[in-house]
C-alpha cells in the first residue's frame, strides 16, 4: 500500500488492474522509477553502477572492490597477487549486505594487481537502419578450421563477407562468459566479462569498431533470463545462500534449463542487471542486445508444458511474472532513453501483447520480436510434406500472422533448427548429395536442383512476407551443409561440426557460391527497395492448385510459382499500381543456380481490369517447368 492508501482504494486498484491490465502494467513501472529516483538520483546514475561495484582503480592506483553479498558472514579476495590465500585479504562489511575493500598500490606506486587494459574509440555507432537485415553469428565457429576461433579472425575474415552480403548488423552470440563452451554461450558465469576463450576485451573492441566503420550494428545476445549454477564461477551461492541474487528454491530453479533465475524484485539484483546492460554499451559499444528467453521470464510456468492460442486470458493474469516483465520495461526505457538508435529484439515464442509497443502505451518496449513460428513452419513442411501437399495458404498464414503494429523479425533459420539432432535448410533439401553432386561442372542431379531451387524461394518468401526485419545465421547464407554440434563426451570432444566452412563459397566451382550471390542480392534489393521497412504486404494470390504465391510491398511485385511440375503461360497477376513493370531478381538467374529462363529485357504492362481485390492485373509467364525440380520466384519492380 501507498501511505495514506485504504483498503477499499487497494480492492478498486485491483478491479482496475483487472480489467486494464496494461495500464496496470504501466503504473507499476512509473512506480520502480520514482523509486529509482527517490533512492539513487535516477536511473541514469543507478546504472552507472559498474563504476562503483566490482572492482575500480582510483587516482593513487588504489584498488577499490565493492560487492552485494547480503547472507555472507565473511568475504575475503584471493588470486596471483597474494599466492592464491584464502584469507589474507578480507573484506569490510557495509550496510544493506555490501562489502567493501581496499587494495594500496605496490611501492612501484603500480596497482596492487596488474592491469593491462587499453581502450581506443575510433568510429561513432551507426545510425539505427529503416530495415533490419541480422547476420547472427558465433565467434568460435567463425572459420573452417576444427578448433575455437578468434575475435580477431572474425575481424578479419568474416565481416569483410557480412559488409558484402548486404547484413547491416551483426547478431553475437556466446559473447558474456560461460564455462561451458557446448552451453552454447546460454549458461552464464561471469555477466561482466566477454569470453576469453576468443581473445582479448580488447580484441573485440576492435571487431566492433571496425564493424562500425563499414556502418553495421552489433547485437550481444544477452542472457538475462538465467544463469549458470555453478557455484565456484558463477553467481551461485555467492553469499552462501541458496538465494541472493535468485529466488530461493523451487521458484528460483528452471527445471528443464538445471539453471538459475533471478530475483527481479531486488534492488540489487535490478541495480546488478541494468548496470550489466549499460556496461555491455559503454565499454564494447554494442548498440543494442537480442534478449534470449524471454518467454521463461514472462511467466511463472517458463512456457514448460503450456501451449498459446492467443486468447488474451494467456497473458493477462496470475500466471504472468510481473517482477521480471517490470524489468525488461524498465531496461528498454532505460536503453532507449539513454540510447535512441538502440536495438531490443525479444526472443519469446507466446506472442504476448503490447511487447513490441512503447513502455508509455504499458508495452514491454522492445523494437522487434523474433518471428519464431516461420522456421518451425518451413522444418515441418520439409519433413512431413512433399512438394504437391504443400499447403500454400498455411505457409502464407504463418508467414503474416503477427500483431499489427509489432514489428517481427522472420528467418527460415537460425542457430536452434542447425543444432545436433536437427540440420540446416539445405542438409534437409539435397542431405548426403551436398557431399557428392555440388560441383558445378557437372548437370545437377535431381535433387540438387530441386534443393537449390527451394533454398533460393523459402529464403526470398520469407525476406519478403515474413516481418519488418531479417535474420541469418552465420554460414547459411549459402547453404551449409549438415548440422552444428560443439565439443562434448557425446562426440569425443570433436570440433569437426563445429565450424563454418567458408572454404566451400571459396570455391568457385562448388554451388555454394551460386547461393551466396542469390542471398548478397536479395539483400542488396531489399537495401533498394526498402520492402523490410514498409508497410505489410498485400497477398493478392495463394493458389493451392497451383502453387503459387503473388504479393505486392513497396513497389516490388512478388511471384512465387512452387508447383513441382506445372508451367503457365499469360498468368493474370493482380497488381495495384499501374505503369510498366520489369524483373529486379530472379531465382532462376544463371548466376544464382537457376536455367536462366527468362528474358530479363522484357516489359510488362498493367490493365485497367481489377483483379484479386487490386486495381489493376498484368499478364506474366513462368519459366517453362517440366521437371519437378524447376521451380522460379521473381520481383518486379514499377516503372
Amino acid at each position: 500500500m501507498y501511505p495514506g492508501e485504504s483498503i477499499s482504494g487497494l480492492f478498486i486498484k485491483f478491479m482496475l488492474c483487472a480489467y486494464f491490465p496494461v495500464v496496470c502494467r504501466y503504473e507499476l513501472l512509473q512506480k520502480e522509477l520514482f523509486q529509482l529516483e527517490e533512492a539513487e538520483g535516477g536511473f541514469d546514475q543507478f546504472t552507472r553502477s559498474y563504476k562503483t561495484f566490482g572492482v575500480q582503480r582510483l587516482p593513487d592506483n588504489s584498488l577499490f572492490f565493492k560487492e552485494w553479498a547480503p547472507a555472507a558472514e565473511a568475504l575475503f579476495l584471493t588470486g596471483d597477487f597474494n599466492g592464491w590465500d584464502k584469507f589474507s585479504h578480507r573484506f569490510t562489511p557495509k550496510e544493506y549486505g555490501k562489502w567493501e575493500l581496499v587494495l594500496p598500490p605496490k611501492d612501484d606506486k603500480s596497482p596492487a594487481v596488474d592491469h593491462n587494459t587499453k581502450l581506443k574509440h575510433v568510429h561513432p555507432r551507426p545510425q539505427k537502419p529503416r530495415s533490419l537485415r541480422i547476420y547472427e553469428a558465433h565467434v568460435g565457429i567463425a572459420s573452417p578450421e576444427g578448433k575455437i576461433a578468434s575475435y580477431t579472425n572474425f575481424t578479419t575474415n568474416v565481416l569483410p563477407r557480412i559488409k558484402d552480403l548486404g547484413y547491416n548488423c551483426i547478431q553475437l552470440m556466446a559473447i558474456m562468459e560461460h564455462a561451458y563452451y557446448a552451453s552454447f554461450g546460454y549458461q552464464i558465469t561471469s555477466f561482466f566479462a566477454a569470453s576469453s576463450r576468443y581473445g582479448t576485451p580488447e580484441e573485440l573492441k576492435e571487431l566492433i569498431d571496425v564493424a562500425h566503420s563499414m556502418g553495421i550494428m552489433v547485437l550481444l545476445d544477452v542472457v538475462h533470463s538465467h544463469a549458470s549454477k555453478n557455484t565456484e564461477d558463477g553467481l551461485n551461492s555467492f553469499d552462501g545462500s541458496d538465494s541472493c541474487f535468485f529466488h530461493s528454491p523451487p521458484r528460483g530453479e528452471h527445471s528443464l534449463w538445471d539453471s538459475r533465475l533471478f530475483n527481479y524484485s531486488s534492488w540489487e539484483v535490478l541495480r546488478f542487471l541494468l548496470s550489466n546492460l549499460r556496461w555491455w554499451m559503454e565499454e564494447y559499444r554494442f548498440d543494442g542486445f537480442r534478449f534470449d528467453g524471454v518467454t521463461s521470464m514472462l511467466y511463472h510456468h517458463h512456457g514448460i508444458g503450456t501451449g498459446f492460442s492467443g486468447d488474451y486470458s494467456e497473458y493477462f493474469g496470475l500466471q504472468v511474472d510481473e517482477e521480471s516483465l517490470v524489468y525488461l520495461m524498465l531496461a528498454n526505457h532505460i536503453l532507449h532513453t539513454l540510447y535512441p538508435d538502440c536495438i531490443t529484439v525479444a526472443e519469446d515464442v507466446s506472442g504476448m501483447p503490447a511487447l513490441c509497443r512503447g513502455v508509455e502505451e504499458g508495452g514491454l518496449g522492445f523494437d522487434y520480436r523474433l518471428a519464431m513460428a516461420i522456421p518451425d513452419k518451413w522444418i515441418q513442411i520439409l519433413k512431413e510434406f512433399k512438394d504437391e501437399d504443400w499447403n500454400i495458404g498455411n505457409i502464407v498464414h504463418t508467414l503474416t500472422n503477427r500483431r499489427y503494429g509489432e514489428k517481427c523479425i522472420a528467418y527460415a533459420e537460425s542457430h536452434d533448427q542447425a543444432l545436433v539432432g536437427d540440420k540446416t535448410l539445405a542438409f534437409w533439401l539435397m542431405d548426403k548429395e551436398m557431399y557428392t553432386n555440388m560441383s558445378s561442372l557437372v548437370p545437377m542431379t535431381s535433387i540438387i536442383d530441386r534443393g537449390i531451387q527451394l533454398h533460393k524461394m523459402i529464403r526470398l518468401l520469407t525476406h519478403g512476407l515474413g516481418g519488418e526485419g531479417y535474420l541469418n545465421f552465420i554460414g547459411n547464407e549459402f547453404g551449409h551443409p549438415e548440422w552444428l554440434d560443439f565439443p562434448r563426451e557425446g562426440n569425443n570432444q570433436s570440433y569437426h561440426y563445429a565450424r563454418r566452412q567458408f572454404n566451400l563459397v571459396d570455391m568457385d566451382h562448388l554451388r555454394y557460391c551460386q547461393l551466396y550471390a542469390f542471398d548478397r542480392d536479395m539483400n542488396r534489393t531489399e537495401d533498394k527497395y526498402g520492402w523490410l521497412a514498409a508497410p505489410p504486404a498485400f497477398v493478392s494470390a495463394k493458389h493451392e492448385e497451383d502453387k503459387v504465391i503473388v504479393f505486392d510491398r513497396a513497389n516490388v511485385v512478388f511471384i512465387f510459382n512452387f508447383h513441382p511440375s506445372k508451367s503457365f503461360q499469360d498468368y493474370r497477376i493482380a497488381v495495384e499500381v499501374p505503369g510498366k513493370y520489369k524483373i529486379k531478381l530472379d531465382s532462376d538467374e544463371v548466376l544464382y543456380g537457376g536455367h536462366g529462363r527468362l528474358d530479363h529485357n522484357t516489359e510488362f504492362f498493367t490493365e485497367r481490369q481489377p483483379f484479386n481485390g487490386r486495381s489493376n492485373s498484368m499478364r506474366v509467364n513462368t519459366v517453362d517447368i517440366t521437371h519437378m525440380t524447376n521451380l522460379m520466384s521473381s520481383s518486379f519492380e514499377c516503372h
